[in-house]
């Protein structure tokens, strides 16, 4: 589909509202767990409702607006609000640590923030002193549910508290008295327009705020809605955060596609009993959740045991073995030399024939019993946010239940490619989508390579961001002389042009629940103990951070001779509980809440090492840490660091 330069999101949800007003947008969920529908009609009119109730305030076209919140139906109605007259939403979630909202405020001048409830409120006027341009805090809590305390804050601070139900009656009111200007500021937008501000996690450095264009979001809804396709009236359960770029993407998916929106969590008895529920077609989720599902099968059959356990492991394996043939004549793997499709048939045509019978009584006395727990109407589940583990690519796929992944960052809106559902390659995330272009490059030359051969991704075309948010210098950084956009990931493509991503050679982590996370301010932090020379954390695509420890060989053995510690060797006294403990309350003492770090931050395992690093080797040139030199260097004690992980 082409979209005119004056299309924007919220003339696609206009046109939606039109297309599908009586079919439900959102399921809101109640306290009691219940959900209440919202039609298109109804979040279309309560957006416009809101974006009046902007307009009476005072709010501009182009006015950053901070949007602190978790996921509820709220959350897009405000936003609608927010985009209908022009103005950019700035949003994180209730997560966010006061020194994030601290630079994330301060940098784009909020004069207005929304905040969910009192915590949020609260969280945010005890920065008021180093946020001069904060005027008014707008929050989704009714009257009623914020606190005295909370208010008397406010009144100090002399910030003024609106409250979004009022604020919506106040709307509906202004809309009758100025009949047509919230549509005539709706019909101003343009496909250029930035949409929204979305800053990428920073712990105590600064955080990176990522210019996305209406342009940039709906460039995606080309061909992802081939890829990823829907039915009016059909559901998708959401347990993504909804400020996170992936998610906001999923839900345009959505949206135009006429499908409702209901938003579960990340907690396993809640999302199962929200499928049965709600009976999704779609789950988009970080990998963390498909294998949440895939850790409570398996456990349940390993607590059930015998002759269950047995048919189930046995079963399970059958499928992977038949599944593996399969993908093989039918040239669903990763292709990098000539097809051999045809010998293939020669060889795996019987032994799959023969194997029919048995996966399709495992699949009547097993696998239909799994698939029950993901609802009747369960098409598909969308990985994004982290790499997809092939054990779990392979279980679903085994078992016949579709689990597609997918590629992006924040700065490309989020999504350079995803797994096709029609037609999946296995271990891949499809080829580039429309209206984005992708190159493989030498991460020393520069050289633009061919297919199959790894490199750096780079990325063009309408998805790329506008830019960091008054950061011209970083901005220039990111993007090559030509203007392709460096994503500092390793990736490959296949003969067929499907991209396999390999790794990465930047420095953020995405860790496999979809959380960013610089390892810059954990590893500077780090250092501050004198018996850390230095420190790498890793945890790439694993479920936690871990750290090789460079230990400073003077202040340990200065240790052991001050608690009178005997030993033979060095590395025997490296080895020992005594100076494990002490690295373990070291950095327990460094990283934790209390000095500004997230939970997800937190070292879970260390491993000591005592080879100084050299330029050239560890370093380079400008004495930095060559993260995927200590990949290879140290590949060994890394791996067995995330063993568990990984079994």
């Amino acid at each position: 589909m082409e979209f005119e330069k004056t299309y924007t999101v919220p003339k696609m949800i206009r046109d939606s509202a039109e297309r599908f007003a009586e079919i439900n947008a959102q399921y809101k969920r109640q306290k009691n767990g219940e959900f209440v529908p919202v039609t298109y009609r109804e979040m279309y009119q309560l957006g416009l409702d809101f974006g009046a109730a902007l307009l009476q305030l005072g709010i501009k076209r182009e006015e950053p607006i901070g949007l602190i919140s978790d996921n509820r139906a709220e959350w897009m109605q405000a936003d609608l609000g927010i985009m209908s007259i022009g103005a950019i939403d700035v949003p994180r979630g209730c997560d966010a640590t006061p020194l994030d909202l601290e630079k994330i405020l301060s940098i784009t001048e909020c004069r207005f923030v929304i905040a969910e409830n009192n915590s949020q409120i609260n969280k945010i006027l005890s920065l008021h002193d180093k946020l001069p341009c904060l005027q008014n805090i707008i929050t989704f809590d009714k009257e009623e549910d914020i606190k005295d305390e909370v208010r008397k804050l406010a009144a100090s601070c002399k910030v003024e508290l609106y409250y979004f139900d009022k604020l919506i009656k106040e709307g509906q009111k202004w809309r009758i008295e100025h009949a047509g200007e919230v549509e005539a500021e709706l019909e101003k937008g343009t496909m250029e327009d930035t949409a929204t501000i979305i800053f990428t996690s920073g712990t105590t450095g600064t955080p990176k705020g990522v210019m996305l264009s209406h342009k940039n979001f709906l460039t995606q809804l080309d061909e992802i809605v081939e890829r990823i396709f829907l039915n009016p009236g059909e559901c998708a359960l959401n347990v993504l955060p909804v400020w996170h770029v992936f998610e906001r993407e999923v839900e345009y998916v959505i949206l135009i596609q006429g499908c409702a929106i209901t938003y579960s969590k990340p907690v396993g008895s809640i999302l199962l009993a929200d499928l049965k529920k709600m009976n999704p077609s779609v789950l988009p989720a970080v990998p963390r959740v498909f294998e949440a599902v895939y850790d409570g099968i398996t456990k349940k059959m390993r607590k059930a045991g015998g002759i269950v356990n047995f048919m189930f492991n046995f079963f399970v394996k059958l499928a992977i073995l038949h599944k593996r043939m399969q993908r093989k004549m039918f040239g669903q793997n990763p292709c990098f030399t000539t097809p051999l499709q045809g010998l293939w048939w020669v060889l795996f045509f019987i032994p799959w024939v023969l194997l029919w019978p048995l996966y399709g009584l495992g699949d009547l006395i097993v696998f239909r019993k799994i698939k029950v727990m993901l609802g009747t109407n369960f098409r598909c589940g969308v990985s994004g946010g982290g790499a997809f583990p092939p054990q779990i690519d392979e279980f679903f796929w085994a078992i016949g239940v579709k689990v597609v992944e997918g590629y992006g960052l924040t700065e490309t809106a989020p999504i350079v490619s995803v797994r096709p559902i029609a037609a999946p390659v296995f271990r891949t995330i499809g080829s580039p989508i429309r209206g984005v272009k992708a190159r493989i490059v030498d991460p020393q030359d520069g050289y633009i390579l061919g297919r199959c051969k790894e490199g750096v991704l780079q990325i063009k075309g309408n998805t790329v961001m506008k830019g960091y948010y008054k950061n011209p210098e970083l901005t220039d950084k990111a993007f090559t002389p030509d203007g392709w956009l460096d994503t500092g990931d390793l990736a490959i493509f296949t003969i067929h042009d499907e991209l396999i991503i390999k790794g990465r050679i930047k420095d953020t982590i995405v860790l496999r629940g979809g959380e960013n996370l610089e390892p810059l301010p954990i590893e500077m932090k780090l250092a501050e103990s004198k018996f850390i020379k230095a420190a790498v954390v890793v945890g790439q695509d694993k479920r936690y951070l871990s750290a090789l420890i460079l230990v400073d060989e003077e202040e340990v053995k200065n240790f052991a001779a001050e608690n009178g510690m005997q030993y033979d060797t060095y590395e025997n006294l490296l080895a020992s509980d005594e100076i494990h403990k002490l690295y373990e309350t070291e950095i327990s003492n460094l990283i934790n809440a209390r000095t500004g770090f997230k939970m997800f931050e937190r070292i879970n395992k260390f491993t000591l090492i005592t080879k100084p690093f050299e330029v050239g080797v560890e370093l380079s040139a400008k004495q930095e840490i060559m993260r995927f030199r200590i990949n290879d260097i140290y590949k060994n004690e890394i791996d067995a660091m995330f063993k568990e992980d990984d079994d």
